[in-house]
């Protein structure tokens, strides 16, 4: 286990804690906590030893004086993963779980060593054999493929054995496959997504019927900005997600042009952040919850979820964002938000000068893109895989690549990444050409996220969210439907970017207050 991952806190740090917390000691062989426990506190060692283990009864790391254990479960209030055992005499400080969460906003310095901890400890857990949930079934079941893909969505430490290749697994019935262990010993047969989420003690069960003041419909940076906005200024604000809170920019490895974070931040820290954030000021978050349909009313509008599940709120926001066409090759995720991006603006320009960088795409926003870097001093190669750009490209922009000396190379597609370190050298092509370049920009396409909404909304021709004048809706993010809204990617015209999700998230809020004083003024 790296060094970083067993940090210290100073001498303040731990008098902060012991104002806060409770002073404890245990003897040698004493558990602190165990795989299963459905939560445990935070544990800052000011004497003695402790080891962390494994199912197997392996040690993972030990941690002495200075140091503190836990990882991301301890704000999730996911399931225990790991067990730790007294290795010589305690004396420590428990702080309880709540408590923590509310000394992080207050102390900045210890919410950054903790986090990136957390973050880190999580991250090296993930790959780990023998920690977390464990997967039992056929390669070949879409079952077991969605349980493998949510479990890798939601960063939880798992592992998967298929039945053909185990001796002791061959002995599960195959009706109940996949099935699935769980920390602890307990078993699911065939799970849902949420019931693996809420059997691990992730995310909120919601009633059968919800009734709030803001509800948001995805868990992105639009979602969440919504969320602590709408819940500081008072709203009752529930958010539900589909998949993982976070959204595409809580998968991403660092992003590097937020404001505020000169040295980058990673998608999973910032999520983490901002989803305490919102807690702080009591908005709800319940995972994994799809929504399917929206019913628009009066003084209420009802969103109905596939789990049997409806909320009705005064005000809807719809933030479920899109999805944007990946390349099918191994290990993109590695690159994506350092090498490789799905926009082009001038932090990128800035952070491209003078590199090699290649644009995948045939349309007018990669030739856009690819003209912006090469303005900016990079060497530029458009890929795209068709005969000619005339086929999907405006005359003028194809003219424009030649002005500013972009290079095309026409029928080529990239199918494998080279690189160290999460940073890309070089990408080989179908033909068998190796490309030197140092980033790469994805402009394949975008799906939003909006069949559930039939026509219960107004929609561009591919499907975007109309809003504002578009709409005929007064209000600058609101939907044809009066108390409707919509912000970040899901919306038509949205600028790609996650800072500006987190601000028209943030603006809707006031939207919505306006909106409720009106109709409360309408009734009166």
């Amino acid at each position: 286990m790296p060094d970083s991952v067993s940090r210290v806190l100073s001498a303040s740090q731990l008098a902060t804690l012991a104002e806060v917390g409770e002073e404890r000691t245990a003897e040698t062989g004493e558990t602190l906590f165990e795989i299963g426990d459905e939560t445990y506190p935070f544990i800052a060692i000011l004497e003695g030893e402790a080891a962390v283990l494994d199912g197997a009864g392996r040690e993972i790391v030990r941690h002495g004086a200075s140091g503190f254990l836990g990882e991301m479960n301890l704000l999730s209030g996911q399931t225990v993963f790991l067990t730790a055992i007294v290795t010589e005499p305690m004396r420590y400080i428990a702080v309880d779980r709540e408590v923590l969460r509310r000394l992080l906003f207050e102390d900045g310095s210890l919410s950054d060593l903790l986090l990136s901890a957390f973050i880190q400890r999580r991250e090296l857990l993930q790959q780990r054999q023998g920690v977390g949930i464990e997967v039992l079934g056929p390669r070949d079941s879409e079952e077991t493929r969605r349980l493998l893909e949510f479990a890798r969505r939601m960063r939880l430490p798992h592992s998967w054995v298929d039945p053909a290749e185990d001796s002791e697994a061959t002995r599960i019935d195959p009706g109940d496959a996949p099935l699935v262990r769980l920390p602890g010993g307990i078993e699911l047969h065939r799970p849902s997504n949420g019931e693996l989420s809420r059997a691990l003690g992730i995310g909120l069960e919601l009633a059968p019927r919800e009734e709030v003041d803001l509800l948001v419909v995805g868990g992105g940076p639009a979602g969440l900005g919504a969320a602590v906005y709408g819940a500081s200024e008072g709203l009752d604000t529930l958010v539900v997600e589909s998949t993982v809170l976070g959204g595409q920019a809580g998968t991403s490895r660092r992003i590097e042009n937020y404001l505020g974070f000169p040295a980058g931040i990673s998608g999973t820290e910032l999520t983490s952040r901002a989803v305490t954030q919102a807690r702080k000021f009591g908005a709800r978050t319940a995972t994994p919850y799809r929504a399917s349909v929206l019913e628009p009313g009066g003084e209420r509008h009802v969103v109905k979820l596939e789990e049997g599940n409806e909320v009705a709120a005064r005000a809807v926001l719809l933030a479920t964002g899109a999805e944007y066409r990946r390349l099918p090759v191994a290990n993109l995720d590695r690159y994506e938000g350092l090498s490789v991006f799905y926009a082009a603006g001038p932090p990128e320009g800035h952070l491209c000068g003078g590199q090699r960088v290649g644009v995948i795409g045939g349309g007018n926003s990669a030739a856009q893109a690819a003209v912006w870097l090469a303005r900016g001093g990079a060497l530029v190669t458009l890929l795209h895989r068709r005969t000619s750009l005339s086929e999907t490209m405006s005359h003028y922009l194809i003219a424009e690549l030649d002005r500013y000396g972009v290079a095309v190379r026409d029928r080529s597609e990239v199918v494998e990444l080279h690189g160290d370190d999460e940073r890309l050298d070089a990408v080989t092509l179908t033909d068998g050409t190796r490309l030197p370049l140092s980033f790469l920009f994805l402009f394949l396409g975008a799906t939003p996220c909006t069949d559930w909404l039939g026509d219960s909304v107004t929609r561009d021709s591919d499907g975007f969210v109309l809003t504002g004048l578009d709409a005929g809706a007064d209000g600058l993010l609101e939907t044809s439907v009066p108390g409707v809204y919509a912000a970040g990617d899901v919306r038509a015209g949205s600028i790609k970017r996650c800072a500006t999700a987190v601000g028209e998230g943030a603006t809707i809020v006031r939207f919505v207050h306006e909106h409720l004083s009106s109709a409360a003024t309408s009734h009166r």
